[in-house]
């Protein structure tokens, strides 16, 4: 084998390795976080209202935004897509299918991810470099289950709960373009939807929340957490680019999962 080749093979191995020890790391931080929530009692509480406020309620008119325009959307282009096989009573079943299957889990996580999860890197990070995570160990105060395990159990509810909404505002977007706008039978649009859509739809479209919530909590808490063992960067560099990593992180594993959960949903 020429010296080229070799190089290639051992850069290849490098980071394969690299990239398994990444990932069997942040299965061990998540699992890290999820044990507090059991072992910190009643404290915990107080920290996931705010957590829930932080990451939902402060997300919610964003979330309401991008459902209304991205149903409006749907329902403009499913109109005139199915026209053409004269199909249009079909645009129920099209704009809740696509929003309840798919849209609405995945557009509500990347919004979340640009949205709550960079404020949660961004501020675990500065509290890293500053010292303030080695303070609470001294005092005895338990860091991940101070900074980390409320925002994974705020996760868990949040992210559903916004789901169903950008579902509901996504469909009212259709019925505004299809059945205000383009004059489609209102009877029919409601009808297929109630037809269309099924109980698994639905169960499908909050396990993919779920999952989503998890992976960016996990990924934007872990690299604030270790900001200040990144290699490229040092001090408020490391928290710019930490957050950065956390975003585009998580919004590739938010794809990726979505492809392997609906490919045992089908």
């Amino acid at each position: 084998m020429t010296p080229t080749f070799v190089d290639f093979l051992s850069k290849l191995g490098r980071r394969s390795l690299e990239g398994i020890a990444a990932l069997g790391a942040t299965t061990l931080f998540m699992l890290d976080g999820f044990a507090q929530i059991f072992t910190s009692g009643r404290k915990i509480f107080p920290r996931t209202v705010w957590q829930i406020y932080v990451i939902g309620f402060k997300s919610l008119f964003l979330i309401m935004l991008i459902g209304i325009f991205c149903g409006m959307v749907l329902g403009l282009q499913g109109y005139y897509t199915l026209v053409q096989f004269g199909s249009v009573g079909m645009l129920g079943s099209a704009v809740s299918l696509s929003l309840i299957r798919e849209l609405g889990p995945v557009l509500t996580a990347i919004m979340l991810t640009g949205r709550a999860g960079s404020s949660m890197t961004a501020e675990i990070g500065v509290m890293r470099i500053t010292d303030q995570i080695d303070a609470l160990d001294v005092m005895d105060i338990n860091s991940m289950g101070y900074l980390v395990s409320p925002r994974l159990l705020a996760a868990l509810i949040v992210f559903p709960l916004l789901t169903a909404v950008f579902d509901v505002i996504g469909i009212v977007g259709g019925y505004l373009t299809g059945v205000l706008m383009l004059h489609i039978n209102e009877g029919a649009y409601f009808y297929r939807i109630a037809s269309s859509v099924t109980p698994t739809d639905i169960i499908g479209g909050f396990l993919k929340a779920v999952v989503f919530g998890l992976l960016v909590t996990t990924v934007c808490c872990r690299q604030g957490y270790t900001t200040n063992t990144r290699r490229d960067s040092v001090g408020p560099e490391a928290v710019g680019n930490a957050t950065t990593s956390a975003v585009v992180t998580s919004c590739v594993l938010i794809l990726a999962a979505d492809y392997v959960i609906t490919s045992f949903l089908l």
